[in-house]
């Protein structure tokens, strides 16, 4: 968190004061790939991310992006330190094993450009599903009582959220509705690449676990789930049209709207 100082106007009146804002800046994700004697490297991504959990978001982003298949795949994540002085912290490579074989202008094929940027739905659901080896196992019935006690159980574990109220929240919950996992970022994409990423370092089943999202249900956002194989994704916001038609499509319960004692089931029809 950064401190500012504002000017704050209250019934008229001017006053100086303090503000806590959330930190924002930018990670680029590299990946080594190779024999261990000849080691070469991609240039993946740039995120606008809040700092913190930044290797759990690499190995989120590596797996829901359909990049690896596991998280054994990887031999290490880690920041680059010969890097300028003004990057520091703020780059990092994840080292995938000599093994693994690499196909740069595969995967650039593969990276499909979410629905604001108005590429085709049909499209879309076929690249999740041509990289997407897991099935998930339907949620099946819904208890009430459980889902809409999950907003307020994530609300009070938000640290960050408490002290700035400009950060998004993902949050992985058992069966029970029991907090597994909670991670905040700026970015929604990220806040749940960095649950996904710390599930998988610590070997938690994500198979028959929740995921509730602080904002809306977007399509990129059901796909990661969709990947990880959670059965269960919750958003208190709205879903869009495609990320539902993922979600009855992969057999994914999608709730949507879920505010006090209401919510929308929007998957399985």
């Amino acid at each position: 968190m950064a401190t500012v100082g504002i000017r704050r106007v209250e019934s008229g009146s001017l006053t100086d004061a303090d503000d806590l804002l959330v930190t924002e800046e930018p990670l680029e994700i590299r990946l080594g790939y190779g024999p261990l004697d000849d080691r070469r490297e991609i240039r993946l991504s740039v995120t606008m991310r809040t700092p913190g959990h930044d290797e759990e978001l690499t190995r989120g982003f590596l797996y829901t992006e359909g990049l690896i298949g596991e998280n054994t795949e990887l031999l290490r994540v880690a920041h680059c330190e010969d890097v300028k002085p003004e990057e520091r912290g703020n780059v990092i490579r994840a080292e995938l094993r000599p093994d693994i074989e690499v196909d740069p202008a595969r995967w650039q094929r593969n990276f499909y450009t979410t629905s604001s940027c108005g590429v085709c739905g049909k499209s879309s659901i076929e690249a999740v599903h041509a990289t997407c080896t897991r099935r998930i196992t339907p949620w099946g019935a819904v208890d009430a009582d459980v889902i809409t006690a999950l907003p307020d159980r994530m609300r009070a574990a938000q640290t960050v959220f408490q002290h700035t109220g400009g950060i998004h929240a993902a949050a992985l919950f058992g069966r029970a509705g029991e907090l597994l996992l909670l991670r905040e970022d700026v970015g929604r994409h990220n806040a749940v690449d960095k649950v996904i990423g710390a599930a998988l370092a610590g070997h938690l089943p994500t198979e028959g676990s929740m995921l509730l999202v602080s904002g809306r249900a977007g399509f990129e956002l059901v796909q990661k789930c969709v990947v990880a194989g959670i059965p269960l994704m919750a958003a208190v916001g709205a879903p869009s049209s495609l990320a539902v038609t993922l979600a009855r499509d992969s057999g994914l319960t999608l709730i949507g709207f879920l505010r006090g004692e209401r919510f929308n089931i929007y998957a399985p029809q």
